[in-house]
C-alpha cells in the first residue's frame, strides 16, 4: 500500500470515531484552571454535567473579567515607583553635613585643629549616610513588595467572589 493510502484510511477512522459519539479527550478549559488555582470549589449541585460545568465556569470567567475588570491570567500591574522626598545623596549629604559639625567640635576640643575636625567628621558622616540611604532603600523596596502582594491577593479575591457568584446564579455550589 502507498503511503497516500495509509493517509486517506488514517482520516477515514479519525472521522468515523469522531461521528460515533464517542467523547474525545480536550484539554482543560481555561476557566477549569482558573478556578482550581484561585482555590475556588465548585461542585455540581442540580446535576450538570462536566461539559455543561466547562461552558458555565467559562462564560462564568468572562463575565467576571468584564464585572471586575480583573483577569487572573494577565501578569500583575506593575508597582508603583516610590517617591523620594529627597533626592539620591540627601542622605549623604546630611551625614557629611553632621559628622563636620560633630568633627570640628571634636577636632577644637582634642587636637584645637577644627579644620581637620571638621574633614574626618565629614568622611565618615557621608559613609553612615550612605548606609542609611541604603537601610531606607531597602525598607521602602520591602514594603512596596508587600503591597504589590497585599494587592494582588485582594484582586485575585475579588475575582473568586464575582465568578463564585455567577456559577451560584447557574445552579452550583461554590467554596
Amino acid at each position: 500500500m502507498s503511503r497516500q493510502l495509509y493517509g486517506t484510511i488514517g482520516a477515514a477512522l479519525l472521522c468515523l470515531v469522531s461521528l460515533s459519539g464517542v467523547p474525545q479527550t480536550t484539554a482543560p478549559a481555561s476557566a477549569n484552571a482558573v478556578a482550581k488555582s484561585l482555590g475556588l470549589i465548585i461542585y455540581p449541585a442540580k446535576g450538570q454535567t462536566a461539559e455543561q460545568q466547562s461552558t458555565d465556569e467559562q462564560q462564568c470567567y468572562d463575565w467576571a473579567k468584564t464585572q471586575t475588570g480583573i483577569d487572573p491570567q494577565a501578569p500583575p500591574p506593575p508597582p508603583a515607583e516610590p517617591t523620594e522626598s529627597e533626592g539620591a545623596g540627601g542622605q549623604r549629604v546630611k551625614g557629611a553635613a553632621r559628622g563636620a559639625a560633630a568633627g570640628a567640635v571634636i577636632g577644637e576640643v582634642a587636637d584645637n585643629d577644627a579644620d581637620e575636625g571638621a574633614k574626618v567628621g565629614a568622611a565618615a558622616g557621608v559613609v553612615a549616610g550612605g548606609r542609611k540611604s541604603r537601610q531606607e532603600k531597602r525598607a521602602t523596596e520591602e514594603q512596596a513588595k508587600a503591597q504589590t502582594q497585599a494587592s494582588q491577593a485582594q484582586r485575585q479575591e475579588t475575582f473568586k467572589k464575582a465568578m463564585g457568584t455567577c456559577l451560584q446564579g447557574r445552579g452550583y455550589t461554590t467554596g
